[in-house]
């Protein structure tokens, strides 16, 4: 389970650095606050076209968000 909440404390990080409240970025994804909540708390799985937009929101890898490498840029 720890692998688990590290892993999502890059999303959660994320969103403090950008003063992004919870309610806000779950507007952005199109789901709800309790729901986004989970995600960050490692509650529940992400699904693949929420780990995209926040991707693409923070213009960051998908596997720095799933902690799979510490650098966050995007290989094209």
């Amino acid at each position: 389970m720890a692998t688990t909440i590290h892993r999502y404390k890059h999303i959660r990080d994320l969103r403090e650095d950008s003063d992004i409240t919870q309610e806000q970025m779950a507007q952005v994804l199109s789901c709800s606050q309790v729901a986004y909540s989970y995600y960050e708390l490692g509650k529940r799985d992400i699904p693949t076209d929420i780990l995209i937009k926040l991707a693409d929101y923070y213009n960051v890898s998908i596997d720095y968000l799933l902690d799979q490498t510490n650098n966050k840029l995007r290989n094209f």
